[in-house]
């Protein structure tokens, strides 16, 4: 019962947190004339690689062993933040032609 209930606290509190962020920074960062297409390759991407590690989660493990594959998402998740904090532009309180502007 542990796991199943951390598990559901793990998904509601992130789908509070910070799963809904990169849904709605793409509808802020994309410029009007290719969000639509831009969010639909994102959203490909994302559910493609989501898919792919769930697909090989089970033989990375066997291979560098648990830990190892946990070391290897939080190298990824490193990275990540990296890129937010030096390439994302804050958008709070700013129009759409502001943060547009932001990009060239």
């Amino acid at each position: 019962w542990l796991a199943l209930v951390s598990l559901i606290l793990y998904i509601i509190a992130f789908s509070l947190g910070l799963g809904p962020i990169p849904w709605l920074i793409m509808g802020e960062i994309f410029p009007a004339h290719v969000r639509a297409t831009a969010s639909s390759v994102a959203t490909l991407l994302n559910w493609s690689l989501s898919f792919l590690v769930t697909l090989f989660f089970a033989d990375v493990a066997e291979a560098v062993t648990q830990g190892g594959v946990f070391f290897i998402f939080a190298g990824v998740c490193t990275a990540a933040f990296t890129f937010v904090l030096l390439f994302v532009p804050e958008t709070r309180g700013k129009t759409f032609e502001e943060i547009e502007a932001l990009f060239n």
